[in-house]
Order: C-alpha cells, then structure tokens, then sequence
C-alpha cells in the first residue's frame, strides 16, 4: 500500500498534535464511534481498547465507562496514550494475543506506529519488526467487562481466543475489525455466533443490518479502493460509499440502537 499524505505528514508533526486531530475527525472515518450508545452499554463497568493508536477509542469510551483499559504495542504511542488520556484509562504498553511473553510487532518501513497498521502478523506492506511484551486479555483480571473494541490488522483471533473466559463470563459487547483482504473472516465469526451465541451487526449507511444478511466480503471487495485513498482523503470527501470494516458483535439476543448516524466530522468539510 503506497504511503498517503497524511503518513508523509505524520513525522513532521508533533505526536499530540496528530493525536488530537484524530480524535477530532476520526468519529467521520468511523461513524460508529459517533453511536457508542448504541454500542457501549449504559453503566458500563469496564471499557477494552485493543490497538489504543492515538486514542479516539479511549478518550470517547473513558466518558462512557468507569473504567477504560487501552492495550497498546507500539512503545511511543503507549507514552502519549499514558500522559493525555483521562484519569480512569489504564495503558498498557503491550500487544494482545493467545499467549503471554514477548512477540514480534511488524510495521512497514519508516513508520513507527502513525498509520496504525502495525501488526503481530506480517504482511506484504511490513519490512520491519520490534519485539514487543504480550499479554492475553484473560490474564489482566479484569471485571465487569461490558465492552470491548479490537483493531490489530490481522491477529484478532488469537486476541480472542486470549479472551475466552472473559467473553464467558462477562458476555461484553465486541466491536471488531475484521477485513477480509488482511485475513480470513469466516473463522472469526463462527467462533463468536457459533461457540459463543453472539450475532454480528454492521453500519453501512445510517441503521444497523445483521452480518448474516450483508456480504462483507463481496462489500470489501466492491469497495476496496477506498483504503488506499488514506484516512485525511477519507475524511474530507462525502462518506459513500463507505468501506465497512468493523463488526459488532452483541450477545444473548440485544441489538444495536436504531437512531440515525450523527456526521461528527462536518468540520472537515
């Protein structure tokens, strides 16, 4: 994937200054984030930010739930996450996975973490590697999980694998992304709506539609030149079409809210 102008931008700028733009316009690349009460339940205990990045997770989610932990491989971005997030977010400098120790996180060439596509398993954008601590999400000892969201370009399934007595006991909702051009999709939805009971929705417009009812594939595939056009292109020019790649997932029967997507990012217009 050729580098955008905002990945050419990213070392010239000050890594709070990125930081706080993306949590500005991010809510326009992603409008899900723009609709946590559809996603993060009221009185939410504990939040998960898998592949904290910049933080836009973590920052709306430390006003949804008591308390937010954001797990984070890339080292400097795990130091800004610690110095300029909310007092009830918890960063933990690590990357997630099935095994606890130490793992190799790749990142293409260049880059330190600021297109946040670095990840434990590598692909053909990925030339080099840094050993990073990692953990599983089980061996936190975390409670009252109500929500849980994961980015990490390729490694979801060993995250939730790492994450089975969790997903069991505290049934939170998942919010996954999941692209098939990275891995395959299948495993990672049978694993949660066969094993686990959960039912998979996604926002391609403005109202949620079950996964079982939306070829995900056939949509990525329809709309894949939309990832090389970079996060700043993406946020600047109209939202259709839009590249879905994030699933929520939500157990026992529950659904998502059904108001109409708010347009967090009219400023960037």
């Amino acid at each position: 994937m050729p580098m955008t102008i905002a990945a050419r931008l990213a070392p010239l700028v000050p890594d709070r200054l990125i930081a706080a733009v993306a949590r500005l316009v991010y809510p326009r690349f992603e409008p899900e984030l723009a609709r946590l009460a559809d996603l993060c339940p009221p009185g939410c205990g504990t939040a998960v930010d898998v592949g904290g990045w910049y933080g836009p997770w973590s920052h709306r989610l430390a006003s949804r739930a008591r308390s937010v932990v954001t797990v984070e491989p890339v080292p400097h971005l795990a130091r800004l996450l610690s110095t300029g997030t909310p007092g009830n977010v918890r960063v933990i400098q690590a990357a997630a996975s099935d095994r606890p120790g130490t793992a190799r996180l790749w990142l293409p060439r260049g880059d330190h973490g600021e297109r946040g596509v670095s990840s434990l398993v590598r692909r053909d954008i990925h030339d080099v590697a840094v050993d990073v601590p990692c953990l599983t999400l089980d061996g936190l000892g975390l409670r009252n999980v109500h929500f849980v969201k994961i980015d990490v370009d390729g490694n979801e399934l060993p995250v939730l694998r790492g994450a089975h007595e969790l997903i069991t006991r505290d049934r939170p909702a998942l919010f996954i992304e999941l692209e098939s051009r990275i891995q395959p999709i299948d495993p990672i939805v049978e694993l949660l709506t066969g094993h686990h009971g959960y039912r998979g929705w996604v926002l391609p417009h403005d109202k949620w539609l079950p996964l079982a009812s939306f070829d995900l594939e056939a949509h990525q595939s329809r709309t894949s030149y939309v990832v090389s056009q970079g996060l700043l292109r993406r946020v600047l020019t109209p939202r259709r079409p839009r590249y879905v790649n994030s699933v929520l997932f939500l157990p026992d029967g529950h659904r998502p809210g059904a108001l109409a997507v708010r347009d967090d990012g009219v400023h960037a217009r």
